[in-house]
């Protein structure tokens, strides 16, 4: 299920938008193709990010896969929990598998709805 509150990017990440603030983290999607997760390197607090820029590192049983910026934005938080339990991607996506917290300087317009992301999923799968 794609939940529909949040937004997602062409990259499966997804974006929770609280304020000025956004949450990020991978999708369902994500974390099944990438099998097993058994490492994550997540941005130092403090980083300034650019749209589109790598802010870390997923490696799994399979690949390693970057994962991007959705937003221009400063790093405030990171999952900590991730750096020693990094299964959590796999086990939560959507909540305890949340990887960074930024503020927000600049959205962009590549964000998707739920139902938008479903459609580029639906659309990669054929």
């Amino acid at each position: 299920m794609i939940p529909v509150d949040l937004k997602y990017t062409k990259e499966h990440e997804w974006v929770k938008i609280e304020g000025t603030k956004a949450i990020i983290g991978v999708t369902d999607f994500a974390q099944h193709a990438l099998g097993d997760v058994i490492f994550v390197e997540l941005p130092d607090v403090g980083k300034e990010l650019m749209i589109g820029q790598v802010i870390g590192v997923v490696e799994s049983v399979k690949a390693v896969s970057d994962i991007y910026a959705p937003c221009t934005c400063k790093v405030v938080a990171i999952n900590e929990a991730l750096l020693n339990t990094p299964e959590l991607v796999n086990q939560d996506p959507y909540g305890d598998g949340w990887m960074i917290e930024v503020d927000i300087k600049d959205l962009g317009g590549e964000l998707l709805s739920a139902d938008q992301y479903e459609a580029l999923l639906v659309e990669e799968a054929k």
